[in-house]
Parts: C-alpha cells; structure tokens; sequence
C-alpha cells in the first residue's frame, strides 16, 4: 500500500462544480470551461501513487494544479470528485475533530513566505506545532532546540524573525515542520522566494536530512532543476492534467509529450545523470585500464565528478555505500553519456 492515493480527482472552482463535472469529464479544455461556464478547473482526473520514503516533486507552470493538488492531501481543499488516502484512510471520510488530529500527527507544511509568527522567537516559532499538540514546555523546548541544531541555527533560537535572513527564516520553518515528527511533509513552494545561492543550500540541506529521516515528501516547484535534483519520482501537470509521472532521468530521456519536452530541452543531461546508470558492470570490465583510477559513488551525479575525470584523463572505479566495486566508467561511457539517443536506450535498458 502506497503512503498516499489519488485517485481520479477532479477540482472544479465556481458555484456549480458538479453541473460542470460531466463537460471535463467528457474532454473540455480548462480554457472552454472557463469560457462557456465561468468555472476554472484545477485537477482533471490526477491519479499518482506516492511511496513512503520517497520525495515527489510536482512541477508545472504557474496554474498547473500542482498548488491545488498539495492541498487535496491535508485536504485544505475538497475534491469535486476522486478519493485522497493516507496510509489507506479517505481523508473525505474525516469528521472536523479527527481532521484536526490528522493534520496535527499525519503531517506538517512547509510555505513559501515561511508563515513564522513574528512576535515568537525562533524557539517559540520552531515549538509551535508541539505546543498545538499539548506538549509540556520543558519537552518541546528540548524537541525544538534539536531541530535548530539539525537546521544550523544554533545561537539564533531567541531571535524574533524580523532579525534572521530569509534563508535562515525558512531554516525556522523547515524545523518547526521536523519539530511535530510527522511520516508527511508537504512543501509548497518553499525554496521559491529565497536567492539562488540560499536555495542551493536550503535544497542540499533537505537532501542530507532526508537521507537520514526518510520522510515523505510532497514538494511543489515550478523550477525543473530543483525538481531534478530533488525528486525520487516528478509529477509534471499541464492545464491541472497529470502529463508524465517518472524518475528525473526517465523524465529527461522520455518526455512523454511536447509540454515536457519543452521542458526539459536544454537541461544539462550530467546533473541527473548517476553513475550506476552508465557504468560497464564489473564482471564484463576486461580490457579497461584500471590504473590511475578515479573512485566515484554509484548514486553519484555525473557533473559531480565529470571535471576530476577529465582533467585526469582517468577512468572511474564506481563503488557502493559500503566500498563494494560495482563497475567502471571509461572516456567512452562519459562521451557517449552526453548524447540523448544513447542515455534513452541506457534508461530502458536499466528497467
């Protein structure tokens, strides 16, 4: 069973949504709707299955539906039509009390504007969640202190939040979302208003933690970079239509229509690329030079190593977590790495 289900979910905003249901349903645009009914359509029939673990990344333009459907999951907004489970529960099925209750245990969000209390300090903002859930001080300020320190705010936790950058404002909300210890973790937006360079940090920073707690993560972004670099599996929404659902490299290699081939034309191939996925297998290696070696981790990405390799003129012994030598990488794997036709047969090959 998936951690979280959509299934067939339709969301129609206006006065009568279930008038206007039949006319999606049978294939009317999100522009023709609008046109002949005043309603906007923001889901039309979104099915996706996400993995407890796992961080899904939805991505769209402005509009997509990838706002709407985050918010379907804590169910801040209804469904016209379809089902959104939980660890099996229909969320629908929620009377106000155990809505409350799943909200405050089930999962935790992350916003774009930080959404900190500014007359709390950084402990009082980071502890709020807890302090819903009716912990003592002494426990939740203990609980809260942890998460600053996993977030490297350590000295700042009796600042107010007009007193931090915006980046470590989001480092508050990151914790104060750690803080309740929640499976879900929704992140709508939240790297969006920050620097380029505060976002990298933020984006290697969720990446480390997640390595290490396993959350599931539902994160939205409109930025196909971010999305590649942080997303286990992408959902791409076009028009509130779920166009292609994949691993970064099968979205890269395989785009499933114009819309996403839009996308990610010109992205560079050695920034999803993982090592695993070009090497020559070890039991099939004769014959490559394995002096002067360059060791690089399976789960490595390509432009993570690219510049060492040719600067060396080397090859790549890639080995696993635990040392294991798993294959090798040859100038000929890293060229032939670069060329689409080749990768799109190496993705099919590894299925």
């Amino acid at each position: 069973m998936s951690k979280i289900e959509i299934k067939n979910v339709y969301k129609i905003f206006g006065d009568q949504p279930s008038k206007v249901l039949p006319m999606v349903k049978d294939g009317a645009t999100k522009e023709e709707i609008l046109e002949k009914t005043g309603h906007t359509v923001g889901l039309d029939n979104v099915s996706l299955s996400i993995e407890e673990g796992e961080t899904f990344v939805c991505m769209g333009l402005s509009g997509s539906g990838k706002s709407t459907l985050i918010r379907h999951i804590n169910r801040l907004i209804d469904p016209t039509s379809g089902v959104v489970s939980v660890e099996g529960i229909n969320v629908m099925d929620l009377d106000q009390k155990k809505l409350i209750e799943f909200r405050r245990h089930k999962m935790s969000m992350v916003f774009q504007r930080f959404g900190l209390f500014p007359h709390k300090t950084v402990l009082e903002n980071v502890g709020y969640g807890l302090e819903v859930q009716g912990q003592k001080p002494e426990e939740r300020n203990k609980t809260a202190m942890e998460k600053i320190e996993a977030v490297g705010l350590t000295g700042f936790e009796h600042q107010y939040p007009n007193q931090l950058s915006g980046g470590m404002q989001q480092r508050v909300g990151l914790a104060r979302a750690l803080a309740t210890n929640t499976d879900i973790m929704l992140m709508d937006e939240a790297f969006s208003a920050l620097d380029p360079l505060i976002r990298s940090d933020m984006q290697k920073q969720l990446i480390d933690l997640q390595s290490e707690l396993k959350k599931t993560i539902v994160f939205i972004t409109h930025d196909l970079d971010e999305s590649l670099r942080l997303g286990d599996h992408i959902g791409i929404l076009n028009g509130g239509r779920l166009v292609q659902v994949g691993t970064p490299i099968e979205i890269i290699m395989n785009p499933a229509d114009s819309y996403v081939e839009a996308f990610v034309k010109d992205v560079n191939r050695a920034k999803v690329i993982k090592a695993k996925i070009i090497m020559v297998p070890a039991n099939s290696s004769n014959g490559i030079d394995k002096s002067n070696l360059v060791k690089v981790q399976e789960d490595q990405f390509l432009d993570e190593f690219l510049p060492k390799v040719v600067c060396s003129n080397s090859n790549c012994e890639v080995v696993d977590k635990n040392g294991n030598v798993k294959g090798y990488i040859t100038q000929k794997e890293l060229s032939k790495a670069l060329t689409k036709e080749h990768m799109a047969n190496a993705v099919k090959s590894k299925k």
